[in-house]
Protein backbone atom coordinates (compact mmCIF):
# COMPACT_ATOMS: atom_id res chain seq x y z
CA UNK A 1 0.00 0.00 0.00
CA UNK A 2 1.49 3.18 -0.67
CA UNK A 3 1.49 6.35 1.18
CA UNK A 4 -1.04 8.36 -0.92
CA UNK A 5 -3.53 5.05 -0.16
CA UNK A 6 -2.04 5.58 3.24
CA UNK A 7 -3.63 8.82 3.89
CA UNK A 8 -7.00 7.93 2.20
CA UNK A 9 -7.57 5.23 4.56
CA UNK A 10 -6.35 6.90 7.73
CA UNK A 11 -8.37 9.57 7.27
CA UNK A 12 -11.23 7.95 6.69
CA UNK A 13 -10.87 5.75 9.67
CA UNK A 14 -10.61 8.70 11.59
CA UNK A 15 -13.77 10.00 10.37
CA UNK A 16 -12.15 13.36 8.81
CA UNK A 17 -12.80 15.38 5.51
CA UNK A 18 -9.60 16.03 3.43
CA UNK A 19 -10.76 20.18 4.70
CA UNK A 20 -10.06 18.91 8.98
CA UNK A 21 -7.14 16.73 8.19
CA UNK A 22 -5.83 20.22 6.43
CA UNK A 23 -6.99 22.13 9.53
CA UNK A 24 -4.96 19.55 11.86
CA UNK A 25 -1.94 19.91 9.58
CA UNK A 26 -1.71 23.53 9.42
CA UNK A 27 -1.87 23.10 5.45
CA UNK A 28 -4.79 23.48 2.92
CA UNK A 29 -7.17 21.09 1.49
CA UNK A 30 -5.95 21.38 -2.13
CA UNK A 31 -2.31 20.07 -0.30
CA UNK A 32 -4.07 17.20 1.23
CA UNK A 33 -5.76 16.13 -2.13
CA UNK A 34 -2.36 16.36 -4.38
CA UNK A 35 -1.38 13.67 -1.54
CA UNK A 36 -4.38 11.51 -1.86
CA UNK A 37 -4.39 11.66 -5.98
CA UNK A 38 -0.17 11.03 -5.38
CA UNK A 39 0.63 14.43 -7.52
CA UNK A 40 3.12 14.87 -5.05
CA UNK A 41 4.23 13.78 -1.29
CA UNK A 42 4.70 15.64 1.81
CA UNK A 43 7.77 16.68 3.40
CA UNK A 44 9.14 15.11 6.13
CA UNK A 45 7.71 17.42 9.15
CA UNK A 46 4.33 16.75 7.50
CA UNK A 47 4.95 12.96 7.76
CA UNK A 48 5.85 13.32 11.49
CA UNK A 49 2.65 15.44 12.02
CA UNK A 50 0.76 12.85 10.53
CA UNK A 51 2.65 10.08 12.17
CA UNK A 52 1.13 12.23 15.12
CA UNK A 53 -2.14 12.99 13.88
CA UNK A 54 -3.18 9.35 12.93
CA UNK A 55 -0.82 7.27 15.76
CA UNK A 56 0.91 5.50 13.21
CA UNK A 57 4.57 5.67 13.04
CA UNK A 58 6.10 7.11 10.16
CA UNK A 59 7.83 3.28 9.07
CA UNK A 60 4.25 3.01 8.68
CA UNK A 61 3.68 5.94 6.45
CA UNK A 62 6.79 5.81 4.57
CA UNK A 63 7.33 1.76 3.92
CA UNK A 64 4.80 0.56 1.25
CA UNK A 65 5.32 -3.08 2.24
CA UNK A 66 4.02 -2.02 6.21
CA UNK A 67 -0.02 -2.67 5.81
CA UNK A 68 -0.65 -2.99 9.54
CA UNK A 69 -0.88 -0.17 11.94
CA UNK A 70 1.91 0.28 14.24
CA UNK A 71 1.76 2.79 16.59
CA UNK A 72 3.49 5.89 16.69
CA UNK A 73 7.43 6.01 17.15
CA UNK A 74 8.94 8.93 15.47
CA UNK A 75 11.91 8.15 14.28
CA UNK A 76 13.57 10.53 11.75
CA UNK A 77 16.61 8.83 11.44
CA UNK A 78 14.34 5.70 10.00
CA UNK A 79 12.61 8.13 7.54
CA UNK A 80 15.64 10.27 5.91
CA UNK A 81 18.09 7.61 5.08
CA UNK A 82 17.02 7.95 1.17
CA UNK A 83 17.43 11.45 0.66
CA UNK A 84 20.91 11.39 2.17
CA UNK A 85 22.74 9.17 -1.00
CA UNK A 86 24.61 12.34 -2.58
CA UNK A 87 25.79 9.70 -4.59
CA UNK A 88 22.71 9.31 -6.68
CA UNK A 89 20.10 11.98 -8.47
CA UNK A 90 16.80 11.90 -6.61
CA UNK A 91 13.61 12.00 -8.54
CA UNK A 92 11.05 13.77 -6.77
CA UNK A 93 6.92 13.08 -6.95
CA UNK A 94 6.24 15.91 -9.56
CA UNK A 95 9.58 14.75 -11.57
CA UNK A 96 8.41 11.05 -11.84
CA UNK A 97 4.58 12.52 -12.51
CA UNK A 98 5.81 15.11 -14.98
CA UNK A 99 7.87 12.49 -17.34
CA UNK A 100 4.98 9.96 -16.86
CA UNK A 101 2.79 12.24 -18.39
CA UNK A 102 4.82 14.00 -21.09
CA UNK A 103 5.43 9.95 -22.15
CA UNK A 104 1.88 9.22 -22.55
CA UNK A 105 1.19 12.21 -24.53
CA UNK A 106 4.03 11.94 -26.95
CA UNK A 107 4.02 8.43 -27.78
CA UNK A 108 1.48 8.27 -29.93
CA UNK A 109 3.15 11.20 -32.04
CA UNK A 110 6.56 9.18 -31.96
CA UNK A 111 4.81 5.81 -33.10
CA UNK A 112 3.02 7.63 -35.67
CA UNK A 113 6.30 9.41 -37.05
CA UNK A 114 8.12 5.88 -37.12
CA UNK A 115 5.38 4.26 -38.78
CA UNK A 116 5.70 7.20 -41.58
CA UNK A 117 9.11 6.18 -41.83
CA UNK A 118 8.84 2.95 -42.43
CA UNK A 119 6.20 3.59 -44.72
CA UNK A 120 8.23 6.07 -46.52
CA UNK A 121 9.98 3.87 -49.50
CA UNK A 122 6.65 2.39 -50.16
CA UNK A 123 5.54 4.95 -53.03
CA UNK A 124 8.82 4.68 -54.70
CA UNK A 125 8.57 0.82 -54.83
CA UNK A 126 5.29 0.86 -56.15
CA UNK A 127 6.38 3.39 -58.78
CA UNK A 128 9.27 1.24 -59.82
CA UNK A 129 7.57 -1.63 -60.75
CA UNK A 130 4.83 0.19 -62.01
CA UNK A 131 7.66 1.75 -64.94
CA UNK A 132 9.06 -2.26 -65.52
CA UNK A 133 5.11 -3.12 -67.10
CA UNK A 134 5.78 -3.67 -70.60
CA UNK A 135 2.48 -0.57 -71.74
CA UNK A 136 3.38 1.60 -69.07
CA UNK A 137 4.37 5.11 -69.70
CA UNK A 138 6.04 5.53 -66.51
CA UNK A 139 9.91 5.64 -67.47
CA UNK A 140 12.89 4.63 -64.95
CA UNK A 141 13.70 8.22 -64.13
CA UNK A 142 10.28 9.56 -63.55
CA UNK A 143 9.52 6.68 -61.33
CA UNK A 144 12.68 7.37 -59.27
CA UNK A 145 11.81 11.15 -59.50
CA UNK A 146 8.43 11.24 -58.03
CA UNK A 147 9.48 8.21 -55.31
CA UNK A 148 12.16 10.10 -54.20
CA UNK A 149 10.07 13.16 -53.50
CA UNK A 150 7.12 11.05 -51.73
CA UNK A 151 10.04 9.42 -49.74
CA UNK A 152 11.91 13.09 -48.89
CA UNK A 153 8.78 14.25 -48.01
CA UNK A 154 7.33 11.61 -45.59
CA UNK A 155 10.27 11.87 -44.09
CA UNK A 156 10.40 15.18 -43.40
CA UNK A 157 6.98 15.54 -42.24
CA UNK A 158 8.16 12.57 -39.63
CA UNK A 159 11.28 14.36 -38.93
CA UNK A 160 8.75 17.40 -38.07
CA UNK A 161 7.18 15.47 -35.25
CA UNK A 162 9.84 13.66 -34.08
CA UNK A 163 12.22 16.66 -33.22
CA UNK A 164 10.26 18.79 -31.20
CA UNK A 165 9.48 15.82 -29.16
CA UNK A 166 12.56 14.80 -28.83
CA UNK A 167 13.71 18.08 -27.52
CA UNK A 168 10.73 17.78 -24.88
CA UNK A 169 11.60 14.25 -23.83
CA UNK A 170 15.52 15.50 -23.62
CA UNK A 171 15.21 17.43 -19.80
CA UNK A 172 14.77 13.19 -18.70
CA UNK A 173 17.60 11.67 -20.54
CA UNK A 174 19.03 11.39 -17.07
CA UNK A 175 17.08 8.81 -16.17
CA UNK A 176 18.43 6.35 -19.34
CA UNK A 177 22.10 6.99 -18.31
CA UNK A 178 22.29 7.91 -14.37
CA UNK A 179 21.46 5.88 -11.75
CA UNK A 180 18.39 7.60 -9.72
CA UNK A 181 17.10 7.11 -6.36
CA UNK A 182 13.29 7.81 -6.12
CA UNK A 183 11.98 10.02 -3.06
CA UNK A 184 9.41 8.41 -0.53
CA UNK A 185 6.31 7.32 -2.20
CA UNK A 186 7.29 7.63 -5.50
CA UNK A 187 8.23 3.81 -5.98
CA UNK A 188 5.03 2.64 -4.75
CA UNK A 189 2.83 5.04 -7.09
CA UNK A 190 4.96 4.60 -10.39
CA UNK A 191 4.82 0.27 -9.42
CA UNK A 192 0.76 0.63 -9.07
CA UNK A 193 0.68 2.48 -12.67
CA UNK A 194 3.03 0.06 -13.93
CA UNK A 195 0.88 -2.83 -12.48
CA UNK A 196 -2.26 -1.51 -13.99
CA UNK A 197 -0.91 -0.63 -17.39
CA UNK A 198 0.55 -4.25 -17.89
CA UNK A 199 -2.61 -5.99 -19.30
CA UNK A 200 -2.77 -2.96 -21.82
CA UNK A 201 1.19 -3.38 -22.75
CA UNK A 202 1.05 -7.27 -22.73
CA UNK A 203 -2.31 -7.05 -25.40
CA UNK A 204 -0.24 -4.33 -27.94
CA UNK A 205 2.70 -6.82 -27.82
CA UNK A 206 0.15 -10.17 -28.93
CA UNK A 207 -0.94 -7.40 -31.75
CA UNK A 208 2.20 -5.70 -33.26
CA UNK A 209 3.65 -9.35 -33.21
CA UNK A 210 0.71 -10.51 -34.95
CA UNK A 211 0.69 -7.74 -37.43
CA UNK A 212 4.11 -8.30 -38.19
CA UNK A 213 3.21 -12.04 -39.06
CA UNK A 214 0.28 -11.75 -41.23
CA UNK A 215 2.34 -8.61 -43.46
CA UNK A 216 4.81 -11.29 -44.33
CA UNK A 217 2.32 -14.04 -45.63
CA UNK A 218 1.38 -12.19 -49.13
CA UNK A 219 5.11 -12.00 -49.72
CA UNK A 220 5.11 -15.91 -49.14
CA UNK A 221 2.51 -16.17 -51.45
CA UNK A 222 4.11 -14.14 -53.98
CA UNK A 223 7.13 -16.21 -53.78
CA UNK A 224 5.23 -20.03 -54.05
CA UNK A 225 2.73 -18.44 -56.94
CA UNK A 226 5.63 -16.70 -58.50
CA UNK A 227 3.93 -13.88 -59.67
CA UNK A 228 5.14 -11.26 -61.81
CA UNK A 229 7.43 -8.07 -60.23
CA UNK A 230 4.58 -5.41 -59.51
CA UNK A 231 2.73 -8.45 -57.69
CA UNK A 232 6.10 -8.64 -55.26
CA UNK A 233 6.42 -4.85 -55.32
CA UNK A 234 2.62 -4.70 -53.53
CA UNK A 235 3.89 -7.34 -51.32
CA UNK A 236 6.77 -5.71 -50.17
CA UNK A 237 4.28 -2.53 -49.56
CA UNK A 238 1.66 -4.41 -47.49
CA UNK A 239 4.42 -6.19 -45.52
CA UNK A 240 6.02 -2.44 -44.85
CA UNK A 241 2.50 -1.16 -44.03
CA UNK A 242 1.92 -4.14 -42.09
CA UNK A 243 5.05 -3.64 -40.25
CA UNK A 244 4.49 0.29 -39.71
CA UNK A 245 1.10 -0.98 -37.79
CA UNK A 246 3.12 -3.23 -35.71
CA UNK A 247 6.03 -1.14 -34.37
CA UNK A 248 3.39 1.90 -34.02
CA UNK A 249 1.66 -0.81 -31.86
CA UNK A 250 5.10 -1.19 -29.75
CA UNK A 251 6.14 2.16 -30.17
CA UNK A 252 2.89 3.66 -29.01
CA UNK A 253 2.17 1.28 -25.46
CA UNK A 254 6.02 0.19 -25.20
CA UNK A 255 7.16 3.89 -24.08
CA UNK A 256 4.63 4.32 -21.67
CA UNK A 257 5.79 0.59 -20.32
CA UNK A 258 9.65 2.26 -20.60
CA UNK A 259 8.88 5.50 -18.07
CA UNK A 260 7.53 2.79 -15.56
CA UNK A 261 10.38 0.69 -16.53
CA UNK A 262 12.95 4.24 -16.59
CA UNK A 263 11.58 4.94 -12.75
CA UNK A 264 11.77 2.41 -11.28
CA UNK A 265 15.22 0.88 -12.89
CA UNK A 266 13.82 -2.61 -14.40
CA UNK A 267 14.13 -4.12 -17.72
CA UNK A 268 16.73 -2.41 -19.99
CA UNK A 269 17.72 0.40 -17.56
CA UNK A 270 18.94 -1.79 -14.61
CA UNK A 271 22.44 -0.08 -13.32
CA UNK A 272 24.85 -2.79 -15.84
CA UNK A 273 22.56 -1.90 -18.88
CA UNK A 274 23.26 1.76 -18.08
CA UNK A 275 26.86 1.19 -18.24
CA UNK A 276 26.69 -0.73 -21.17
CA UNK A 277 24.65 2.13 -23.04
CA UNK A 278 27.98 4.60 -22.03
CA UNK A 279 30.12 2.09 -23.87
CA UNK A 280 28.08 1.32 -26.66
CA UNK A 281 26.32 4.96 -27.20
CA UNK A 282 29.53 6.48 -29.18
CA UNK A 283 29.34 3.45 -31.65
CA UNK A 284 26.37 3.57 -32.02
CA UNK A 285 26.16 6.98 -33.40
CA UNK A 286 28.41 6.73 -35.44
CA UNK A 287 27.71 3.07 -36.73
CA UNK A 288 24.13 4.10 -37.75
CA UNK A 289 25.55 7.33 -39.72
CA UNK A 290 27.74 5.35 -41.48
CA UNK A 291 25.13 2.60 -42.39
CA UNK A 292 23.34 5.60 -43.73
CA UNK A 293 25.56 7.02 -45.57
CA UNK A 294 26.42 3.07 -47.33
CA UNK A 295 22.63 2.35 -47.98
CA UNK A 296 21.95 5.89 -49.45
CA UNK A 297 25.53 6.00 -51.61
CA UNK A 298 24.70 2.18 -53.04
CA UNK A 299 21.17 3.22 -54.17
CA UNK A 300 21.59 6.04 -55.49
CA UNK A 301 24.61 4.66 -57.70
CA UNK A 302 23.03 1.52 -58.29
CA UNK A 303 19.32 3.02 -58.48
CA UNK A 304 18.69 -0.61 -57.35
CA UNK A 305 16.12 0.82 -54.29
CA UNK A 306 14.14 -2.44 -54.33
CA UNK A 307 16.82 -4.67 -52.86
CA UNK A 308 19.39 -2.01 -51.06
CA UNK A 309 16.99 -2.22 -48.16
CA UNK A 310 18.75 -5.76 -47.21
CA UNK A 311 21.74 -3.10 -45.92
CA UNK A 312 19.66 -2.42 -43.03
CA UNK A 313 18.68 -6.05 -42.05
CA UNK A 314 22.48 -6.82 -41.85
CA UNK A 315 23.29 -4.11 -39.73
CA UNK A 316 21.06 -4.44 -37.47
CA UNK A 317 21.70 -8.16 -36.82
CA UNK A 318 25.72 -6.93 -36.85
CA UNK A 319 24.98 -4.33 -34.18
CA UNK A 320 22.88 -6.95 -31.96
CA UNK A 321 25.98 -9.00 -32.31
CA UNK A 322 28.61 -6.12 -31.10
CA UNK A 323 26.41 -5.21 -28.22
CA UNK A 324 25.89 -9.01 -27.32
CA UNK A 325 29.96 -8.94 -27.50
CA UNK A 326 30.42 -5.54 -25.16
CA UNK A 327 28.15 -7.18 -22.72
CA UNK A 328 30.08 -10.55 -22.29
CA UNK A 329 33.32 -8.72 -22.04
CA UNK A 330 31.73 -6.44 -19.22
CA UNK A 331 30.72 -9.41 -17.10
CA UNK A 332 34.06 -10.87 -17.55
CA UNK A 333 35.32 -8.01 -16.29
CA UNK A 334 33.27 -7.28 -13.16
Amino acid sequence: MILAEKIILLRKRNGWSQEELAEQLGISRQSVSKWELGASIPDLDKVLKMSKVFDVSTDYLLKDEIEEFPKAEVSVSDSVDTYENMEVRSVSMEEANEFMELTRKTSGKIAAAVAVLILSPTVLLLLAGLSELADSLLTEDMAAGIGMIALLLMVVAALVVLIPTGMQLSRFEYLDKEVISLQYGVQGVVEKKKTEFEPVYRKSVVIGVVLCIIGVIPMMGAIALAVPDIGFVVCVDLLLMYVACGVYTFIRYGSIQESYNKLLQEGDYTKEKKELGRKTGVFAKIYWCTVTAIYLGISLTMNNWKDSWIIWAVAGVLFAAFQGVIQVISKDRR
